[in-house]
């Protein structure tokens, strides 16, 4: 999010490339279906997105189960969820090469990252699309829910796919709330006000929406107008009106009159009107330019594959010459800096250690982590 352009908030967030507004970046745990707030901080965007993740694990507990995209992919931030006692469903790199373990009947496999027991799921999604438009992808997700039968792979795939509702929220928070606009704060701490502010307000409304929602059995939240209830809520701010009034109140009895439609799946480009966005080259996926609604999705559970040859043994030469520092070289883990990507390329290290430091329960709702 853009804050003035003011000395003291340079100071504190950086400088924006070309020239632009100092951003502040926030990262928030979402619950699905009601996209309702769980936790949240934020500041500079130098910091990286999962070092501000890992300051959200105390909201996780054993009745979760998180869902994360693959910006989080690092055995020790998976290891500090599972401590947490949260079942875990994220998607992970291609380039990964985990052991491959026990295979499942569900075309699953059994694995071990960060040494963590887990269970990882291949699949190809193809979609085609109402104006003749097909594409096809391939995922690949890890989850700590290791029983196949209880939790089927495709079952997963299918949920993994809800994580996309926090988009929702930072629209809401973005372009709904704010209207594009820039906080107003010169000062760190007055934009510290702002954003908490602008966070109270997103839950309020998404209380006020979820409530109503459950006063009508069988009304998914996902069908409850953000834009309705902010607007009703401005227009009863500006004339002073329903201050003292109790139960649901006039923004659940608006959001209910003007219900939306079911939730139909749609697909579109990720592009980005914006110079400086690194979604603002299209990209050459299959996707179609504009949103198109989804005719159908197939979920094809890719076989394990086959168990990755050992390395061929082979002699170091001695080395000769004049003495040089010790250093010892290993595999690095995927949540470091110099190798987010878990491709197991070698990193110095200046320690010896060839090791890394690092269905739900009826009635829970996943969690998503999403940097925006």
């Amino acid at each position: 999010m853009k804050t003035p352009d003011s000395e003291r908030n340079r100071a504190w967030l950086g400088g924006c490339p070309h020239h632009g507004y100092p951003q502040i970046e926030l990262m928030t745990l979402v619950e699905t279906g009601t996209r309702s707030v769980i936790g949240a901080v934020f500041g500079p965007t130098g910091v990286g997105e999962t070092a501000y993740a890992t300051r959200l694990l105390h909201h996780l507990g054993p009745s979760m189960l998180v869902l994360w995209d693959r910006g989080f992919d690092g055995n020790d931030f998976l290891v500090a969820v599972h401590a947490t006692g949260a079942r875990i469903v994220g998607r992970i790199n291609q380039r990964r090469r985990p052991p491959i373990g026990k295979a499942l009947t569900d075309s699953s496999y059994l694995s071990a990252i960060g040494g963590v027991p887990v269970r990882v799921i291949e699949a190809q999604i193809s979609i085609a699309c109402s104006d003749g438009t097909d594409f096809a992808g391939s995922y690949r997700l890890v989850t700590t829910l290791l029983d196949a039968r209880r939790y089927p792979a495709d079952r997963l795939v299918r949920l993994y796919h809800e994580r996309w509702e926090h988009e929702s929220a930072y629209y809401a928070l973005r372009h709904t709330v704010l209207d594009g606009r820039v906080l107003r704060s010169g000062d760190p701490v007055g934009v510290e006000q702002e954003m908490w502010a602008l966070l109270v307000l997103y839950q309020l409304l998404r209380r006020a929406m979820v409530e109503a929602a459950e006063s009508r059995p069988g009304t998914d939240p996902d069908r409850c107008g953000f834009t309705i209830a902010y607007q009703t809520a401005r227009d009863l701010l500006i004339r002073a009106e329903g201050v003292l009034e109790q139960g649901m109140g006039a923004i659940g009895r608006r959001v209910l009159s003007a219900l939306l439609p079911a939730r139909r799946p749609r697909v579109s480009t990720r592009k980005v009107k914006s110079p400086i966005s690194r979604y603002a080259e299209r990209k050459l996926d299959g996707r179609p330019d504009t949103s198109q609604t989804v005719a159908s999705v197939t979920i094809t559970l890719l076989p394990p594959p086959p168990p990755h040859p050992e390395l061929p043994a082979t002699t170091v030469p001695q080395y000769v010459g004049p003495a040089r520092p010790a250093t010892a070289w290993r595999e690095s883990s995927p949540c470091c800096s110099k190798n987010p990507s878990g491709t197991g390329r070698p990193e110095r290290s200046p320690s010896s250690s060839a090791t890394s430091p690092s269905s739900p329960p009826t009635g829970s709702s996943p969690a998503g982590l999403r940097k925006g």
